[in-house]
């Protein structure tokens, strides 16, 4: 199966279709306290939206680990409340991104370009290494994001991990060294930050957000942890 063109439109329709119906319950919703947190996850999805339109190297692995954001948050739903016919459309569709943006006929037009490999020097298994990191940080990034804006108790901590995990994925996508740091920090300061709010009983209104979101980046960077340690031992 190849159609690469048409699999490609789809997905990124059913992107722009959630980043705008995102924008419209922030604007709607009568709790206006949820505004930002509604309007961040409309902001992910848009940048997947128009990376995948755009063809940027990067777009297909930030795609599908938004996707499984969306499929594992379904996932969690039907386990808590049944297979509601929200969470099933929920779910499928975000599933449906992933299937669509799967295969290697579909690495052509985004980390398949020669151009950003030959001004990076990029090899095969540093273009996979690539690949898993953003992955991982796309799905990531709205449970960091949804946890930290939602209406809470203020948490620096859990702020401070909101900023690092933007800045990570930002510079990750660009080949930043410092990168890689910043989404351990987001990794390490959501769970500190997550275990002190649920220990003073503020911390359970978003469910299992901190916990996944700490996992979840902290999995970002262990594709980097053998490289970044023979960079520090130094040659032999």
């Amino acid at each position: 199966m190849k159609l690469i063109g048409e699999r490609r439109a789809l997905a990124s329709s059913v992107l722009i279709f959630y980043a705008f119906l995102y924008a419209l319950v922030a604007i709607a919703s009568p709790l206006p306290e949820w505004m930002p947190a509604y309007l961040a996850l409309a902001s992910v999805y848009a940048l997947g939206f128009f990376a995948v339109v755009a063809g940027y190297f990067w777009a297909r692995w930030y795609a599908i680990g938004v996707s499984l954001f969306g499929a594992i948050s379904a996932a969690v739903g039907m386990w808590q409340m049944g297979p509601e016919p929200l969470l099933l459309i929920l779910g499928g569709s975000h599933l449906f991104i992933a299937v669509a943006l799967s295969g290697e006929s579909m690495q052509g037009p985004f980390e398949g370009q020669e151009q950003w490999r030959l001004r990076f020097h990029m090899d095969d298994h540093a273009v996979r290494r690539l690949g898993r990191s953003v992955m991982r940080a796309a799905f990531g990034l709205p449970y960091v994001l949804l946890y930290a804006l939602a209406p809470k108790p203020g948490n620096a901590l859990v702020f401070a991990a909101a900023m690092l995990a933007v800045a990570g994925v930002a510079g990750l996508v660009r080949l930043r060294t410092w990168s890689v740091f910043a989404l351990g920090g987001a990794g390490v300061a959501m769970a500190v930050g997550g275990v002190m709010a649920m220990a003073s009983g503020t911390g359970c209104s978003v469910g299992f957000a901190p916990l996944a979101g700490a996992l979840i980046f902290t999995t970002a960077v262990t594709p980097f942890a053998a490289p970044l340690a023979r960079a520090l031992r130094g040659p032999a």
